[in-house]
């Protein structure tokens, strides 16, 4: 390990070229540059101790993503969903399996069931990066070609993560606001909130899901 951030420390370090003439068939010097240009100054590379510190603790799981592995099992989720502003409630329900990945990094969630009269399936990844200090979460499901990307972070106090990103609304091809609340309700109890906010239009909740452990 130590090895390869050594070998980085040394990629990093930017070496200025000098100006050589070149000679023609004929003999006579050609030079590249007339006129002498500056060359950035190079940045002075991460010591590799300090490389290495900095990595270990970027790839080290954290208390975040223990938040992440008490999640690990199977779910049964109670589903409301409003199609409109105005649109009637529309209740369904699925099996969730969420199980941590590549060493405890990042958590998967994969959902199944029925909708509008079709088999349904679901994949959520969700990632905390110890460099950044937030959550990112994707969501891509059966009923579409699209992938949702939210970003956010954990509030301790309430114990609930906001997420916000954007989705394109297949009806009509306009890009429209996601904001996503999570809540840890108790050690058995998940429970999200969608709103979303159409072009031109007002946020409006546009999904309910209550996650009980099974």
């Amino acid at each position: 390990m130590k090895k390869i951030y050594v070998t980085l420390s040394a990629v990093a370090l930017c070496l200025t070229s000098c100006k050589k003439e070149e000679k023609m068939d004929n003999g006579d010097a050609v030079v590249n540059d007339t006129v002498k240009t500056e060359e950035p100054a190079p940045q002075m590379a991460m010591d590799s101790a300090a490389m290495a510190q900095a990595w270990e603790a970027y790839m080290t799981p954290g208390d975040m993503h223990k938040l992440m592995t008490d999640e690990e099992g199977k779910w049964n989720c109670d589903m409301t969903f409003w199609m409109g502003p105005d649109a009637p409630a529309e209740k369904q329900t699925a099996g969730c399996e969420i199980e941590m990945i590549l060493g405890g990094r990042y958590q998967k969630s994969t959902y199944s069931g029925d909708m509008m009269g079709m088999p349904f399936e679901g994949i959520a990844t969700l990632a905390f990066d110890n460099a950044s200090n937030e959550f990112t979460s994707t969501w891509i499901d059966n009923m579409g070609t699209g992938m949702m990307v939210l970003k956010g972070t954990y509030n301790g106090n309430t114990r609930t993560t906001t997420l916000e990103g954007s989705a394109v609304d297949p009806a009509t091809k306009q890009p429209k606001k996601i904001r996503e609340i999570y809540e840890i309700v108790d050690e058995n109890t998940r429970k999200m909130q969608m709103f979303e906010t159409p072009k031109g239009g007002s946020e409006y909740k546009s999904m309910e899901l209550v996650l009980t452990r099974k």
